[in-house]
């Protein structure tokens, strides 16, 4: 009689106790690594070394009055950086801001001051008309899907032709007339343009107005469901549309920002000079993307801060009264200007590769 034997059921060990398996995907990054990775950290650090720079090669500049003006002369560029930072993020440029500007201000003085009427009817007049150049901007855009460059290059054209013809065919002058007497002047500028005093120094109104909108800029691309389209889009905006982004409204809404910018800077300008010459703001679009790079944009989109641009602006301030306070020559700004951006553009590359590497 034979005998069978059961096969006993393997017992699988359990498993040695120590540190799990990883395959690298899910590995925390030092905290060093992911500081790195903000955009706004290398562009901080060329802010540090060109302020430590300028306060050794120009003593003025340690005056609290002369800090004061180099915000002031940030702030003029800042708050036009950020909605073209916002832009850039979103994957597009806006060649026409700088003429946007100009034509804001044209518009609020000529119709106020030709129609005789209240200051404050320009100025809502040219908020409208700022705002329609942007959402022009974004709907011929999306609707040809041409390169945006193209797109608002050919803007900057229109409104460069039809600042000076108009300004020219209205006043018989390249510049309008003088408003600081008209009906709303004062309360606009105190608005726009005006000055307060903190310790014996006086502080321009756009300085703060320029930190408001930082902070909002920040809040909405952190902390809303508008500040992650606008990532999306800047980094695929076909698969953003697959899953649900909205592409056409961010975009068209990304450029009236910006409008909306060329507007408040444009009211500025024209409460602190009262006047306003048809044949400014070229070039000063390129300020404004070269501040979004500095901050650590990139041109690609997809990528940046609110945070960034901030420090570009002041970087550009710096520079420009820096170089006044030294006594040398001011022809010299556009150059340092380039310098600074290919500088940014290689500290950008190398923080983004630091903190990248595993």
């Amino acid at each position: 009689m034979s005998t069978t034997r059961q096969a006993e059921p393997a017992v699988t060990p359990p498993p040695a106790s120590g540190p799990k398996a990883n395959d690298g995907r899910t590995t925390r990054r030092p905290p060093a690594r992911r500081l790195l990775a903000r955009p706004e950290v290398g562009v901080f650090l060329g802010v540090v070394v060109v302020l430590v720079f300028f306060l050794i090669a120009a003593p003025p500049m340690r005056d609290s009055s002369s800090m004061a003006n180099i915000l002031y002369q940030s702030s003029t560029i800042g708050i036009m950086a950020l909605p073209v930072a916002l832009l850039m993020i979103g994957g597009e440029v806006d060649l026409s801001a700088g003429v946007a500007v100009v034509t804001s201000a044209l518009t609020a003085s000529m119709l106020a001051y030709q129609l005789s009427m209240n200051i404050w009817v320009g100025v809502i007049a040219a908020l409208a008309v700022s705002l329609a150049v942007g959402m022009f901007n974004g709907w011929f855009l999306m609707k040809t899907g041409l390169p945006s460059f193209l797109v608002t290059l050919g803007t900057f054209l229109i409104l460069q032709g039809i600042n000076l013809a108009v300004t020219k065919t209205v006043t018989g002058n390249v510049a309008t007339d003088d408003i600081s007497d008209m009906d709303g002047f004062d309360q606009a500028k105190a608005l726009f343009a005006s000055s307060f005093e903190v310790g014996g120094v006086q502080v321009k109104i756009t300085i703060v107005w320029w930190l408001v909108f930082a902070v909002l800029a920040a809040w909405v691309l952190l902390r809303t469901k508008y500040g992650n389209w606008i990532f999306a889009v800047g980094g695929n905006k076909e698969s953003a549309r697959a899953v649900g982004v909205p592409v056409n409204f961010t975009k068209i809404s990304l450029y009236m920002l910006v409008g909306f910018g060329a507007w408040f800077v444009g009211m500025h300008q024209l409460f602190s000079f009262n006047t306003v010459q048809s044949g400014e703001g070229v070039g000063q679009e390129l300020i404004y993307i070269a501040a979004a790079v500095i901050g650590g944009c990139l041109m690609t989109g997809g990528y940046g801060s609110a945070i960034g641009p901030v420090f570009g602006a002041f970087m550009f301030g710096m520079v420009q009264q820096g170089i006044v306070y030294a006594g040398w020559n001011p022809d010299w700004f556009k150059a340092f200007l380039g310098v600074m951006l290919l500088g940014a553009v290689l500290i950008n590359l190398w923080v983004q590769r630091t903190a990248t590497r595993r």
